[in-house]
């Protein structure tokens, strides 16, 4: 994937939402810090973008989040028009350190635009390190090739993914507790 087809996922989710601003929750967020073309190929196969809509509910986001799987979800015509896809998810799909909304990236320019320039729409992306957290938490090979690739291009520090695996939920402590045996390993 690249920057501008998140750009476009951005701008395409908030038009199906009415609203401002997305926040990118999958792997695609770490677009929002690097290009694609300073990225290990490893960070940017992924052909989905995780978006998690804002709402002020856990059952509106579920319905909103519904709402972008059935419009530009997989195997939809948007998928099959742009060769991606958006797949609307709610807070359960990560698991992430205390303080990650304080450390979003706001990702906003003219691709990001309605056409004509107005509105403007941003898409806030998860943090390089709280990424990692999330991704490790997971714990699924991809996952842990996806992390890997970054630490050894080094564009994420392991030390501040250590740290922050140790703030996440008291409920994903064992799932921290695994991470934190992998980042070990890595020395």
């Amino acid at each position: 994937m690249r920057r501008d087809q998140l750009e476009h996922a951005i701008r395409t989710a908030c038009q199906i939402l009415g609203h401002p601003t997305v926040i990118v929750v999958g792997s695609q967020s770490i677009l929002g810090t690097f290009d694609e073309q300073r990225l290990p190929a490893a960070a940017t196969m992924s052909l989905e973008i995780d978006i998690l809509p804002i709402a002020t509910s856990d059952e509106e986001t579920a319905r909103l989040a519904d709402l972008l799987e059935g419009i530009a979800g997989e195997w939809s015509d948007f998928h099959e028009m742009h060769g991606f896809s958006i797949d609307g998810v709610d807070l359960e799909t990560a698991i992430l350190p205390a303080g990650w909304r304080e450390r979003l990236v706001a990702v906003q320019n003219l691709n990001t635009a309605a056409i004509g320039g107005a509105p403007q729409f941003t898409g806030l992306c998860l943090d390089k390190e709280d990424l990692c957290v999330a991704k490790l938490c997971a714990y699924r090979e991809k996952d842990l090739e996806f992390v890997g690739a970054l630490a050894d291009a080094g564009f994420v520090d392991l030390r501040v993914v250590e740290s922050r695996l140790r703030e996440v939920p008291d409920a994903s402590a064992g799932r921290a507790a695994q991470a934190l045996r992998w980042v070990a390993s890595r020395g």
